[in-house]
């Protein structure tokens, strides 16, 4: 095999859909789940857009090769803002239902065709036609990073947060156990987010220090645009003794964006997994 140049979204079709909308494709199909993991450093995040190479662009340039041309759309369990990364993003993709498909194909074909772009496919499963890698969904989770010391990263600058001063930890969580549960997060969401109800079930948010980074841990069945950032900047207010932990309480109550904390910047933020019931990959390991 010679090696596959990388994709760009001037190099391959851009058929405009909303990657959110339920659908079905043109064509008899067979639904496959994958689960993925990339480096969003350059990318423009998970959407398809104008402009810029996309997870979702590439993904689906992969699958459409794979199909001797024909057009596979895709569906994911969430999208990622430009320079966020994933260790368990999940997509379905509808194939045509003459292709002769089965899990280490699917996997290995999409990595192959994927190459060299930081993107990879971990595992692949056959689903139902009726399986949504969003709406089949029962949680997310993610991952944010900070390098928490004086001097700045050389080395994965693109993969953490560098806070300078010294976060005190136990202040921190003083603070998220303020967050956990439901509550109205209008405080902690995008301006821009398009989420009819701001209601939401924050199953858990963990804060530990590993070497010199730390690390929050958050898990929801759905999150707002940017709510994962805005409560990490938030945390470090008051790890930073700029906020007392009552003061989230207080931003919640406020239910406006400008109670709240600041976003912080994309490149810490890591989506890690996606649950459903039963799970798709179960029977996929991993490795072949």
């Amino acid at each position: 095999m010679t090696e596959q140049q990388p994709f760009s979204l001037e190099q391959s079709p851009v058929f405009p859909v909303d990657p959110h909308a339920a659908h079905e494709a043109d064509f008899p199909f067979q639904r496959w789940a994958v689960k993925i993991e990339y480096d969003g450093t350059g990318l423009v995040g998970w959407q398809k857009q104008n402009d810029g190479t996309s997870v979702q662009g590439l993904l689906e340039a992969a699958a459409m090769r794979m199909a001797n041309g024909r057009r596979i759309s895709s569906i994911t369990a969430g999208r990622t803002d430009a320079g966020v990364h994933a260790t368990g993003q999940v997509a379905h993709l509808d194939f045509p239902a003459d292709m002769n498909l089965a899990p280490h194909i699917v996997r290995d074909g999409l990595s192959y065709h994927l190459k060299p772009n930081p993107v990879a496919v971990l595992q692949a499963a056959r689903v139902t036609e009726k399986w949504s890698a969003r709406f089949s969904a029962t949680w997310r989770s993610y991952l944010y990073r900070i390098i928490n010391r004086p001097a700045p990263p050389a080395l994965g600058a693109t993969h953490m947060w560098h806070v300078r001063a010294r976060l005190n930890l136990d202040r921190m969580r003083q603070g998220a156990e303020r967050l956990v549960g439901t509550h109205d997060f209008t405080s902690f969401r995008a301006a821009a987010c398009q989420a009819r109800n701001p209601v939401r079930t924050l199953d858990s948010l963990t804060i530990e220090r590993v070497g010199e980074e730390i690390h929050i841990r958050t898990r929801a069945r759905s999150f707002l645009h940017h709510q994962v950032r805005n409560m990490v900047g938030t945390l470090v207010l008051v790890g930073r003794d700029r906020w007392e932990p009552e003061r989230i309480s207080t931003a919640l109550e406020a239910r406006s964006r400008t109670a709240g904390g600041p976003t912080a910047p994309p490149e810490g933020l890591y989506l890690t997994g996606v649950g459903y019931n039963p799970d798709p990959f179960s029977d996929d390991p991993p490795a072949a």
